[in-house]
Protein backbone atom coordinates (compact mmCIF):
# COMPACT_ATOMS: atom_id res chain seq x y z
CA UNK A 1 0.00 0.00 0.00
CA UNK A 2 1.51 3.52 -1.04
CA UNK A 3 0.84 6.09 2.08
CA UNK A 4 1.14 9.60 2.06
CA UNK A 5 1.65 11.44 5.41
CA UNK A 6 0.06 14.39 5.91
CA UNK A 7 1.95 15.84 9.12
CA UNK A 8 5.70 14.68 9.56
CA UNK A 9 6.15 15.29 13.51
CA UNK A 10 6.56 12.68 15.82
CA UNK A 11 3.47 11.08 15.30
CA UNK A 12 3.79 11.47 11.59
CA UNK A 13 7.32 9.31 12.00
CA UNK A 14 6.11 6.94 14.75
CA UNK A 15 3.30 6.36 11.62
CA UNK A 16 6.51 6.02 9.03
CA UNK A 17 8.35 3.19 11.03
CA UNK A 18 5.27 1.11 11.40
CA UNK A 19 3.80 1.30 8.07
CA UNK A 20 7.39 0.23 6.60
CA UNK A 21 7.60 -2.88 9.10
CA UNK A 22 4.61 -3.68 7.88
CA UNK A 23 5.92 -3.60 3.89
CA UNK A 24 3.78 -0.23 3.14
CA UNK A 25 5.61 2.20 1.24
CA UNK A 26 5.87 6.11 1.89
CA UNK A 27 5.23 8.01 -1.27
CA UNK A 28 4.22 11.91 0.42
CA UNK A 29 5.44 13.34 3.30
CA UNK A 30 4.27 16.86 3.63
CA UNK A 31 5.16 19.08 6.75
CA UNK A 32 5.67 23.07 7.19
CA UNK A 33 8.46 22.61 5.31
CA UNK A 34 6.92 21.39 1.90
CA UNK A 35 3.50 22.78 1.99
CA UNK A 36 3.66 23.59 -1.66
CA UNK A 37 4.23 19.45 -2.31
CA UNK A 38 0.94 19.37 -1.46
CA UNK A 39 -0.87 19.24 -4.57
CA UNK A 40 -3.30 16.85 -6.18
CA UNK A 41 -0.74 15.82 -8.59
CA UNK A 42 1.48 14.29 -5.72
CA UNK A 43 -1.11 12.93 -3.77
CA UNK A 44 -2.72 10.94 -6.88
CA UNK A 45 0.27 8.30 -5.95
CA UNK A 46 -0.52 7.12 -2.93
CA UNK A 47 -3.80 5.13 -2.16
CA UNK A 48 -4.33 6.58 1.22
CA UNK A 49 -3.60 9.58 3.06
CA UNK A 50 -3.00 9.84 7.08
CA UNK A 51 -3.39 13.00 8.59
CA UNK A 52 -2.23 13.94 11.70
CA UNK A 53 -1.58 17.56 11.97
CA UNK A 54 -3.35 20.50 13.94
CA UNK A 55 -6.61 21.90 15.06
CA UNK A 56 -5.96 24.88 12.38
CA UNK A 57 -5.27 23.09 9.98
CA UNK A 58 -6.92 19.67 9.89
CA UNK A 59 -10.17 20.50 8.02
CA UNK A 60 -8.88 22.12 4.68
CA UNK A 61 -6.40 18.91 4.32
CA UNK A 62 -8.83 15.95 5.03
CA UNK A 63 -11.12 18.20 2.48
CA UNK A 64 -8.59 18.53 -0.10
CA UNK A 65 -7.22 15.25 0.26
CA UNK A 66 -11.07 13.46 -0.41
CA UNK A 67 -11.80 16.39 -2.80
CA UNK A 68 -9.14 14.54 -4.87
CA UNK A 69 -10.19 11.10 -4.89
CA UNK A 70 -7.40 9.92 -1.86
CA UNK A 71 -9.48 7.95 1.28
CA UNK A 72 -8.05 9.73 4.69
CA UNK A 73 -7.25 8.73 7.77
CA UNK A 74 -7.52 11.68 10.41
CA UNK A 75 -6.41 11.49 13.75
CA UNK A 76 -5.98 15.45 14.73
CA UNK A 77 -8.09 16.92 17.56
CA UNK A 78 -9.29 20.41 18.18
CA UNK A 79 -11.51 20.53 15.45
CA UNK A 80 -14.77 18.26 15.21
CA UNK A 81 -17.13 20.89 15.57
CA UNK A 82 -16.55 20.75 12.25
CA UNK A 83 -16.52 16.47 11.54
CA UNK A 84 -20.20 16.79 10.44
CA UNK A 85 -19.50 19.05 7.36
CA UNK A 86 -16.25 17.01 6.60
CA UNK A 87 -18.82 13.78 7.06
CA UNK A 88 -21.29 15.47 4.31
CA UNK A 89 -18.74 16.36 2.34
CA UNK A 90 -17.22 12.80 1.84
CA UNK A 91 -20.89 10.91 1.10
CA UNK A 92 -21.57 14.23 -1.80
CA UNK A 93 -18.01 12.79 -3.28
CA UNK A 94 -18.39 9.07 -2.76
CA UNK A 95 -15.26 9.40 -1.06
CA UNK A 96 -13.79 7.34 2.08
CA UNK A 97 -12.90 8.74 5.68
CA UNK A 98 -12.12 7.24 8.93
CA UNK A 99 -11.53 9.55 11.61
CA UNK A 100 -10.95 8.54 15.45
CA UNK A 101 -9.86 10.79 18.35
CA UNK A 102 -7.54 7.93 19.39
CA UNK A 103 -6.06 5.36 17.10
CA UNK A 104 -4.66 2.64 19.75
CA UNK A 105 -6.65 0.09 20.33
CA UNK A 106 -5.88 -0.20 24.23
CA UNK A 107 -7.86 3.23 23.93
CA UNK A 108 -10.36 1.64 21.94
CA UNK A 109 -11.23 -1.05 24.39
CA UNK A 110 -10.92 1.88 27.16
CA UNK A 111 -13.73 3.42 25.22
CA UNK A 112 -15.90 0.60 25.18
CA UNK A 113 -15.40 -0.30 28.69
CA UNK A 114 -16.09 3.23 29.72
CA UNK A 115 -19.52 3.27 27.82
CA UNK A 116 -20.61 -0.13 29.89
CA UNK A 117 -19.45 1.21 33.22
CA UNK A 118 -20.99 4.93 32.17
CA UNK A 119 -24.34 2.59 31.79
CA UNK A 120 -24.01 0.92 35.31
CA UNK A 121 -23.52 4.15 37.24
CA UNK A 122 -26.41 5.65 35.68
CA UNK A 123 -28.47 4.08 38.45
CA UNK A 124 -26.34 5.83 41.42
CA UNK A 125 -26.74 9.46 41.18
CA UNK A 126 -24.49 9.63 44.74
CA UNK A 127 -21.24 9.38 42.69
CA UNK A 128 -19.92 12.65 41.05
CA UNK A 129 -18.09 11.37 37.70
CA UNK A 130 -14.81 13.23 36.65
CA UNK A 131 -12.32 13.26 33.91
CA UNK A 132 -8.59 14.01 34.40
CA UNK A 133 -6.23 13.89 30.85
CA UNK A 134 -2.62 14.38 31.28
CA UNK A 135 -0.31 14.86 28.02
CA UNK A 136 3.20 16.42 26.57
CA UNK A 137 3.69 19.92 26.85
CA UNK A 138 3.62 20.28 22.96
CA UNK A 139 -0.33 19.15 22.92
CA UNK A 140 -1.94 22.24 21.21
CA UNK A 141 -5.59 21.44 22.34
CA UNK A 142 -7.21 21.25 25.96
CA UNK A 143 -9.23 18.83 27.06
CA UNK A 144 -7.67 16.12 24.83
CA UNK A 145 -9.56 14.75 21.62
CA UNK A 146 -9.74 11.33 23.65
CA UNK A 147 -10.92 13.25 26.74
CA UNK A 148 -13.89 14.94 25.00
CA UNK A 149 -14.38 11.40 23.73
CA UNK A 150 -15.01 9.89 26.63
CA UNK A 151 -16.81 12.75 27.86
CA UNK A 152 -19.54 12.22 25.53
CA UNK A 153 -20.02 8.73 25.77
CA UNK A 154 -21.05 9.54 29.54
CA UNK A 155 -23.30 12.04 28.58
CA UNK A 156 -24.87 9.40 26.42
CA UNK A 157 -25.34 7.05 28.73
CA UNK A 158 -26.71 8.54 32.19
CA UNK A 159 -29.41 11.29 31.42
CA UNK A 160 -28.72 13.98 33.91
CA UNK A 161 -25.11 14.47 32.27
CA UNK A 162 -26.18 17.18 29.85
CA UNK A 163 -22.18 19.00 29.06
CA UNK A 164 -18.49 18.25 29.95
CA UNK A 165 -16.43 21.77 30.85
CA UNK A 166 -12.64 22.29 30.64
CA UNK A 167 -11.83 22.85 33.89
CA UNK A 168 -13.34 21.68 37.52
CA UNK A 169 -17.15 21.57 37.84
CA UNK A 170 -19.90 21.58 41.41
CA UNK A 171 -23.21 21.70 38.50
CA UNK A 172 -24.66 17.82 39.11
CA UNK A 173 -25.15 18.06 34.63
CA UNK A 174 -21.65 18.85 33.99
CA UNK A 175 -19.09 16.36 33.72
CA UNK A 176 -15.34 18.14 34.53
CA UNK A 177 -12.30 17.45 32.63
CA UNK A 178 -9.29 18.35 34.09
CA UNK A 179 -6.34 19.07 31.77
CA UNK A 180 -2.95 18.57 32.50
CA UNK A 181 0.52 19.26 30.87
CA UNK A 182 3.25 17.50 31.75
CA UNK A 183 6.64 16.52 30.23
CA UNK A 184 7.33 13.44 29.05
CA UNK A 185 4.18 12.07 28.81
CA UNK A 186 2.44 9.99 25.83
CA UNK A 187 -1.03 10.09 27.52
CA UNK A 188 -3.24 9.48 30.43
CA UNK A 189 -6.64 9.07 30.63
CA UNK A 190 -8.63 8.65 33.64
CA UNK A 191 -12.42 8.08 34.62
CA UNK A 192 -13.41 8.77 37.92
CA UNK A 193 -16.62 8.15 40.13
CA UNK A 194 -16.38 9.40 43.32
CA UNK A 195 -18.56 9.09 46.37
CA UNK A 196 -18.57 9.54 50.31
CA UNK A 197 -18.44 5.97 50.74
CA UNK A 198 -15.81 5.00 47.72
CA UNK A 199 -13.68 5.80 44.63
CA UNK A 200 -14.63 3.69 41.20
CA UNK A 201 -11.99 4.79 38.33
CA UNK A 202 -10.66 3.20 34.67
CA UNK A 203 -7.38 4.66 33.70
CA UNK A 204 -5.45 4.09 30.44
CA UNK A 205 -1.81 5.02 30.55
CA UNK A 206 0.18 5.31 27.24
CA UNK A 207 3.72 4.49 27.39
CA UNK A 208 4.37 5.88 23.59
CA UNK A 209 3.14 6.71 20.46
CA UNK A 210 3.16 3.00 18.89
CA UNK A 211 0.14 2.47 19.76
CA UNK A 212 -1.29 5.59 18.10
CA UNK A 213 0.74 4.88 15.19
CA UNK A 214 -0.05 1.22 15.06
CA UNK A 215 -3.99 2.02 15.39
CA UNK A 216 -3.58 3.88 12.19
CA UNK A 217 -1.53 1.91 9.83
CA UNK A 218 -4.43 -0.55 10.80
CA UNK A 219 -7.14 1.80 9.66
CA UNK A 220 -5.06 2.95 6.59
CA UNK A 221 -4.71 -0.56 5.49
CA UNK A 222 -8.76 -1.11 6.50
CA UNK A 223 -10.35 2.10 4.48
CA UNK A 224 -7.85 2.02 0.95
CA UNK A 225 -10.20 0.02 -0.69
CA UNK A 226 -13.44 1.28 0.74
CA UNK A 227 -16.00 3.83 0.23
CA UNK A 228 -17.57 5.57 3.37
CA UNK A 229 -17.27 7.17 6.83
CA UNK A 230 -16.05 4.73 8.99
CA UNK A 231 -14.41 4.71 12.68
CA UNK A 232 -12.05 2.84 14.70
CA UNK A 233 -15.15 0.14 15.86
CA UNK A 234 -14.88 -0.90 12.73
CA UNK A 235 -11.38 -0.92 11.82
CA UNK A 236 -11.62 -3.56 15.29
CA UNK A 237 -15.07 -5.18 14.32
CA UNK A 238 -16.69 -3.96 18.49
Amino acid sequence: MRIALIGYGKMGKAIEEIALKRDHAIVLKIDEDNLADFTRENLSGADVAIEFTGPHSAFDNVKKAIGWGIPVVCGSTGWINRLDEINKFCTDKKGSFLYASNFSIGVNLFFELNKKLASLMSAHPDYRVILEETHHTQKKDAPSGTAITLAGQIIENIPSKKRWVNGDSNNPEEIPIISKRIDPAAGTHIVRYSSPIDDIEIIHMAHNRLGFASGAVLAAEFIHDKKGIFAMKDVLRF
